[in-house]
């Protein structure tokens, strides 16, 4: 038996509709988890996903910012979705999945991006990214009752090979030691499986990402691996590959953000 799960920051789910749908038709994942959706409940474009068979979907949107979704083939139930910080923002929702006698809980996270200046003092930005992934702390992934899948636009390249230059990342807000060192942090303390290094691991580059403010972002290729996917330990050895869909960023209309697909065989 197998399940697939993909992580997608989509930068407007309503914009992009046409290269989700394209993608869909390609590549079939069971599950696909949106960031960025950037659009309130009432005005998700459901139909589209309903059409390519994704017919079970839970939200959590806001007008013209960030957003999460998950649609799904399979029935999704326990919709949560938790404020982090309590501020209102739509930066995360969950559900559980059933294959066969697995019950699978799906985190869906859109970590804020932090601004520019890697200074709480100064960037109240940075400081509400900090303060997110210290509550992130709490999240096990250990759960009674089911596995657990977290995946997302985390906005944090953790590790020396996630970024195109440690040396000269350090200081940019993505990569700083505070950062990387306290998403290290959320993964040990909840007992995450990073599975995108699973199979893949340091030194290869890994690159999730890819600015539009580069000319030529191929050429250049100054990528980052913001999008993660991780699970809890059971998982870990089902896992059969991870693919990051390079090639979307190329695509007509693209999100800066590529797919990341998970496929398993249980």
């Amino acid at each position: 038996m197998t399940f697939s799960v993909t992580t997608w920051n989509i930068n407007s789910v309503r914009l992009r509709m046409p290269i989700v749908e394209q993608f869909l038709v390609r590549h079939q994942p069971d599950v696909l988890c949106l960031q960025e959706t950037k659009v309130e409940n009432s005005l998700f474009p459901f139909e589209p996903l309903r059409a390519l068979g994704y017919e079970h979907i839970i939200i959590h949107g806001q007008k013209g910012y960030h957003g999460v979704a998950i649609a799904s083939k399979f029935p999704l139930t326990e919709d949560h979705r938790q404020d982090y910080c309590g501020v209102g923002d739509s930066r995360h929702i969950s559900g559980i999945v059933e294959r066969g006698s697995r019950r699978i809980r799906i985190h869906n996270f859109y970590v804020p991006a932090g601004g520019d200046e890697p200074d709480r003092s100064i960037n109240p930005k940075f400081g509400h990214k900090l303060d997110f992934i210290e509550q992130m702390k709490a999240l096990r992934a250990d759960m009674p009752g089911a596995s657990s899948i977290l995946v997302g636009d985390l906005n944090i390249a953790p590790l020396e090979h996630d970024v195109w230059s440690h040396k000269q990342m350090l200081k940019i807000v993505s990569h700083t030691p505070v950062e990387t060192e306290g998403l290290t942090d959320v993964m040990q303390k909840g007992g995450w499986l990073d599975l995108m290094r699973q199979h893949t691991p340091e030194p290869e580059k890994l690159y999730t990402w890819w600015s539009y403010r580069a000319k030529d972002w191929e050429a250049a290729d100054k990528g980052r691996r913001l999008d993660h996917i991780w699970s809890s330990a059971d998982l870990g050895p089902s896992l059969e590959r991870i693919e990051i869909l390079k090639e979307a960023r190329g695509w007509n209309r693209p999100s800066d953000h590529v797919p990341v697909t998970a496929r398993f065989k249980f």
